[in-house]
Order: C-alpha cells, then sequence, then structure tokens
C-alpha cells in the first residue's frame, strides 16, 4: 500500500484534482481533497501524481519492511506564463482628425496638360514605362496603407469608447468592409464619420452572426 500527501506550504488549498497514476500498471486513483491518498501498488512500481497547475511528481515504489510506503511530498505551482500584451496608447480626436485631413498620395512626377503637347515622347514614356507605372502603383499602396493606418486608430478609439465591439483581429476585415471614400474620410466631421462607421458595424456584425 502506497500512501502520504501532498501539500503546499505558500498556498493552502484542496485539491480536487489530485491524481495517482500507477504508470506499472496503467491504474490510477484520485487523491482527497486534503492531498491524502491511499492506493494498492507493488514495490519498484513507477508512480506519476498528478496536479492541474503543478509540476508532475515522479516516483518508483520502495517498500519497508511491512510492504507499506508512505511519503510526504511538498510542491510549488508552476510559474505561470502569460502571452505578450503589445499596449499601444490611443490617439486623440484631434490628432486622428489632423491625420485624416493630411492624408495625401505621393507625388509622383507626370506630364499633364499643356505639357503633355510640349512634351509628347516624355508623356508616351509614362504611359508605356514599367518602371514609371511601378512608381504610381508604390504610391497608390503607400496611401492606402495611410488611410488603413488612421482608420485602425480611429477603431482602437471607438472600441475603447465602446462605440463598437470589434476584436484586433476583426480590424482588417472590417476596414475591408467599409470601403470608405477616401475624400469622406478626409472631409467628414466626426458625427458624420461615427453614424457612418456604427451603421456598417451593425450591418457587419448581422452577417458575420448569418455567416455562423
Amino acid at each position: 500500500m502506497l500512501s502520504g500527501k501532498v501539500i503546499d506550504t505558500l498556498r493552502p488549498q484542496n485539491f480536487y484534482n489530485l491524481m495517482v497514476v500507477n504508470r506499472t500498471t496503467g491504474k490510477g486513483v484520485f487523491g482527497l481533497p486534503s492531498g491524502g491518498y491511499n492506493i494498492y501498488v507493488n514495490d519498484l512500481d513507477s508512480i506519476t501524481f498528478s496536479i492541474k497547475g503543478y509540476k508532475s511528481i515522479e516516483y518508483k515504489v520502495k517498500a519497508d519492511s511491512n510492504c507499506q510506503a508512505r511519503n510526504i511530498w511538498y510542491i510549488e505551482m508552476k510559474p505561470q506564463e502569460f502571452e505578450e500584451v503589445v499596449v499601444r496608447p490611443l490617439k486623440t480626436l484631434q490628432e486622428i482628425q489632423e491625420e485624416r485631413a493630411g492624408l495625401a498620395m505621393r507625388e509622383t512626377r507626370q506630364v499633364t496638360g499643356i505639357e503633355v503637347l510640349q512634351s509628347p515622347i516624355t508623356a508616351l514614356y509614362q504611359v508605356f514605362s514599367q518602371k514609371e507605372q511601378s512608381k504610381r502603383a508604390v504610391a497608390k499602396m503607400e496611401y492606402a496603407d495611410q488611410q488603413k493606418a488612421v482608420l485602425q486608430e480611429l477603431l482602437r478609439l471607438y472600441v475603447a469608447y465602446d462605440i463598437i465591439y470589434l476584436t484586433e483581429q476583426e480590424f482588417d476585415e472590417f476596414i475591408s468592409f467599409l470601403n470608405i471614400n477616401e475624400d469622406f474620410l478626409k472631409t467628414a466631421t466626426e458625427m458624420e464619420l461615427i453614424t457612418f462607421i456604427k451603421d456598417k458595424f451593425e450591418h457587419f456584425k448581422m452577417l458575420k452572426t448569418k455567416e455562423n
């Protein structure tokens, strides 16, 4: 017979999930809430004490002359590990409004208007040149990223003030769903933006519910 007790000296508590497993026979029993246990074993059986939140205890039975074994185990909880949390300071509405108003696509030199008549070869080059097209494409992507970044800051602020309820993982999907006009994003009043985004959010959540 193997008997004994597990004790946490730092956190006295009831052990409702103590399990004593005889790995040699493949059988196990639950311990008592007090941490006590009793299990029939043979000499040299391999025993594992398992308690949720604690490191497992491995033990090989060493019976005394009366075929009994008794042990007291002092245990400590596993150190808690937390996922990394990134804390971003929220921008003010004024800061975001200034960023909205300042949205602008990086200028790439392009011949237009009367300049086309003055330099038709340059104009044709710009139309057909892959390099020039790439410059414009990159500028458009940068501009789209600027708009997205401003919208992300705005959504974080709205979530913080319980205007909408989105997880960080849903931001990109919701921004795509918004499909907001760039001129409206730059010039809309705070009330116009809140009304627009709140209406879109309710529609977004309704569609998500239907999908699930």
